[in-house]
């Protein structure tokens, strides 16, 4: 069995530990690796690099990983036989990061956003064209159970003709007043690149645009609600970034998108992503796992009438779409994928590009709050 090296660059914090390192790469290791098109097998080994040695080396020592290095050791890791270098450092530091593996000639994978502005995307996505190395982002939510049966919902021509599509998405995130919050305090420093736009309109650009079409124009309106919180060391600190964001996009063939987030909203529905989805012949509800369906034929027939109680119970009229096979974690699909392009050329179509397209909305956005009007995404400039 043949292995192949992974410098993981920014994992000691919460999303590169569980969701790239134990739920991935473990993962992939305890299956015996990523399984090639040609039935052999690859095996990833992880080499931990970060800032804070003590962070690292108790990860070592409780997930059995040989490897680590500490941040201003990264030359010395890039100079090593390890072929790819994956990022998942706060937005600020990626870029940089991500230059200097593609200089040295590693193959680049990398958490989004790819970059906190446009140019710097655009700009990394050049260099690492240039360099003839192969590049990808991650984009974790198309691998979500619900969103896979939405898929299979599309695929199958369910909803007719999509009209519209609406996202609930959020929860409470705690300020740090009398009890933890339950994110990282740089999430609302706007100077650390933190800010709900800034976090989660990559993740809508990739699945609109997977899902539903490209998104032509948007509209958006940022707040920032909590304007003080308390951070790790239990220090009150003034919340600069958009804690919520509501937002309007016109897709492709006349589709309408509301996307509404929020880490400042209480949970009344069944996950805290919910994709509603209206089309002529039926609708459907989607969550991270599960997804509903009502059919044309299956609709009830209310009538508005404010003066009369409603004894209609309208989560009746649904029906789930059934499993109908294994769902693996997101991450780590993509993981496995990504392993698979750079070993055996497999197709690979999350490219940096695809990543510019999520840093584009995002300034889209901020430009439709900052201004107050509706503003067009275009074509990237590639």
């Amino acid at each position: 069995m043949q292995e192949i090296g992974i410098i993981m660059n920014g994992v000691t914090g919460r999303m590169g530990t569980n969701q790239h390192l134990i739920r991935s790469i473990l993962s992939l290791r305890e299956d015996g690796g990523v399984e090639l098109p040609n039935g052999e097998r690859v095996l990833p080994d992880p080499l931990l690099v970060g800032r804070n040695e003590r962070k690292l080396r108790a990860l070592c020592e409780e997930h059995g990983v040989d490897r680590y290095a500490v941040d201003p050791d990264l030359e010395t890791c890039l100079d090593g036989d390890d072929e790819i270098y994956f990022d998942s450092q706060v937005t600020p530091r990626r870029p940089d990061g991500l230059r200097r593996a593609i200089e040295a000639g590693k193959d680049v994978y990398c958490e989004k956003p790819l970059a906190g502005d446009l140019d710097e995307a655009l700009d990394v996505t050049r260099a690492a064209e240039r360099a003839g190395v192969k590049h990808g982002i991650v984009q974790d939510k198309l691998w979500l159970p619900g969103l896979m049966k939405l898929r299979r919902l599309l695929d199958q021509e369910f909803f007719g003709e999509v009209l519209s599509v609406r996202f609930e998405f959020g929860y409470w995130v705690f300020t740090g007043h009398g009890q933890p919050a339950q994110r990282p305090s740089w999430n609302y420093r706007a100077e650390d690149g933190g800010g709900i736009i800034d976090d989660m309109f990559s993740h809508w650009s990739y699945v609109l645009e997977n899902l539903f079409g490209e998104v032509e124009s948007v509209y958006c309106l940022g707040k920032t609600h909590v304007p003080r919180r308390v951070d790790e060391d239990g220090e009150e600190y003034e919340a600069t970034a958009d804690d919520a964001a509501y937002a309007v996009m016109e897709l492709e063939d006349d589709v309408v998108a509301q996307l509404n987030s929020s880490w400042t909203t209480r949970v009344n529905r069944d996950d805290l992503l919910e994709v509603h989805v209206d089309g002529t012949e039926g609708s459907a509800v989607a969550g991270l796992r599960d997804c509903k369906t009502q059919h044309h034929a299956n609709t009830p027939k209310p009538e508005w009438n404010p003066d009369t109680p409603t004894d209609h119970d309208f989560t009746e009229d649904w029906e789930d779409v059934p499993n109908n096979r294994e769902f693996e974690n997101a991450f780590k699909q993509q993981w496995a994928d990504y392993v698979r392009h750079v070993v055996a050329d497999e197709p690979f179509p999350w490219d940096f590009a695809e990543g510019c397209k999520g840093v584009q909305l995002t300034e889209a956005s901020y430009r439709s709050w900052d201004e107050g009007r509706q503003v067009a995404v275009d074509e990237l400039p590639l």
